[in-house]
């Protein structure tokens, strides 16, 4: 099997709790990031549901080239995001 690397760009601290998380369920950075990319491909879907966690201006979904960004309006960004699928 030939493998490939991913670089991906995230806040220090999302990275730090997402470490923390995956520590104690057994798992390092790289099995969590396969094993979602595995199901995203198995249903052909994000394996995960995409909402926002409180009213207002919160961070929303938003590829835009790789950016998560405020949004007050919800469905202009997941729009966006669906385009790059």
């Amino acid at each position: 099997m030939a493998y490939a690397n991913i670089n991906i760009r995230t806040d220090a601290e999302v990275k730090k709790a997402a470490q923390e998380l995956f520590a104690r369920l057994g798992m390092d950075m790289t099995t969590a990031v396969n094993i979602f990319l595995r199901q995203a491909i198995s249903k052909n879907t994000l394996p995960l549901e995409v909402a926002p966690v409180a009213s207002g201006n919160v961070p929303v979904l938003g590829s835009m080239r790789g950016k998560i960004w405020m949004a007050d309006d919800f469905d202009a960004p997941l729009e966006d995001f669906r385009e790059y699928m």
